[in-house]
């Protein structure tokens, strides 16, 4: 499947450490043709970390996608009438906007671009990145793994040794979960070996 002149959302939270790669699959849909719009979670908006400074993401997302990046709750809200999307992806999705999903919380432009989209009942895909995915966030993951219209990436245990709970997404595999998504199926594998 093509993803050429698909309309795509990528809401990005707080996972600094995966910028990098997420930002390199954002470049990614770009180069298959795709009209990609970003939308950044307040956190991403403010906060400057050891990853990049959040003036350095907002330029680095304008530039990959020639769109300046929605920041706030009005702009995510217009998805859901207009219907922009034909996907729209979390990338990364840390554990708090998985708890968030989970229990019907809109508090920001992230939560308000998911519950806009889903209204649509088009696909949400989630590229997941917490370091308690399976500890108190494993009955989230659950439960949006059986709502219907929401898609994983496949993920696995990143540090299995130092870090038990924590899994992450197998970002290279984005790019298929996205087309399987909107075919309204889910990858499988979807729990892969741990990253070596």
């Amino acid at each position: 499947m093509s993803l050429k002149y698909r309309r795509i959302g990528v809401a990005m939270t707080g996972s600094y450490c995966t910028f990098s790669n997420a930002f390199a699959e954002i470049e990614h849909l770009v180069k298959e043709g795709a009209d990609v719009q970003i939308i950044l979670s307040e956190h991403v908006q403010e906060t400057d970390s050891r990853f990049g400074t959040a003036a350095e993401f907002q330029i680095k997302a304008a530039e990959l996608t020639g769109h300046h990046p929605w920041t706030s709750i009005v702009e995510a809200e217009t998805i859901g009438p207009k219907a922009l999307f034909d996907v729209l992806i979390i990338l990364p999705c840390t554990g708090n906007t998985m708890a968030k999903l989970a229990n019907g919380i809109t508090d920001g432009p992230v939560t308000m671009a998911a519950k806009a989209h889903l209204r649509n009942e088009r696909p949400l895909v989630l590229s997941l990145a917490s370091n308690d995915a399976l500890g108190m966030n494993l009955k989230n993951i659950g439960t949006l793994l059986n709502t219907k219209h929401i898609y994983l990436v496949p993920f696995g245990q990143d540090s299995p040794v130092k870090k038990p709970n924590s899994m992450i997404a197998h970002t290279e595999l984005l790019l298929q979960t996205v087309e399987a998504a909107l075919e309204e199926r889910q990858i499988q594998p979807l729990v892969i070996s741990p990253f070596v």
